[in-house]
């Protein structure tokens, strides 16, 4: 995978973002790619904190000698640094949003991901780190085990 780079969002990827947020049954039903208003308010609320770090991984091709190439967008994530005071004070990371284009699914993208934010969390001098998933995305959860994460809690949510 040496044409795929992983790399801090720009505002220019929030259609790619959204799209794929929007693509499999639940996203299509929460996601509104036809307006990327909220979107791109909430990337620049993201951007301006030091704490959260929104990547996309790029293929990058090139379309011929001579060309200057092409660069798709085909995953995504959000990594949250969080202080705390539990665990002796412990600072940990969570992994949110995680989207794989549905022509990579499959392609190892998804561990490239999930190991680029273990690494900054390391990096980050993270002690923990954690991250949730629907309950319906078996999928997922087969994924997320065989990295190595562990189904340690029950979480609830809140609409308000």
């Amino acid at each position: 995978m040496s044409d795929l780079e992983i790399h801090a969002a720009a505002p220019e990827d929030i259609p790619a973002i959204v799209a794929m947020l929007a693509d499999d049954a639940l996203g299509a039903r929460r996601e509104s790619p036809d307006d990327l208003t909220p979107y791109t308010a909430a990337f620049e609320r993201l951007a301006a904190d030091p704490n959260q770090h929104v990547v996309v991984a790029v293929r990058v091709g090139t379309a011929g000698k001579g060309t200057t190439g092409t660069e798709k967008v085909v995953g995504t994530l959000q990594l949250t640094i969080v202080p705390g005071l539990s665990r002796r004070g412990s600072t940990r990371s969570i992994i949110e949003g995680v989207r794989i284009h549905a022509d990579e699914r499959g392609s190892g993208l998804g561990t490239r991901l999930i190991e680029w934010a273990i690494d900054e969390s390391r990096r980050q001098n993270c002690q923990l780190v954690q991250l949730t998933t629907d309950a319906t995305r078996t999928d997922a959860h087969r994924f997320y085990e065989r990295l190595g994460f562990e189904p340690s809690h029950i979480g609830f949510k809140m609409s308000i």
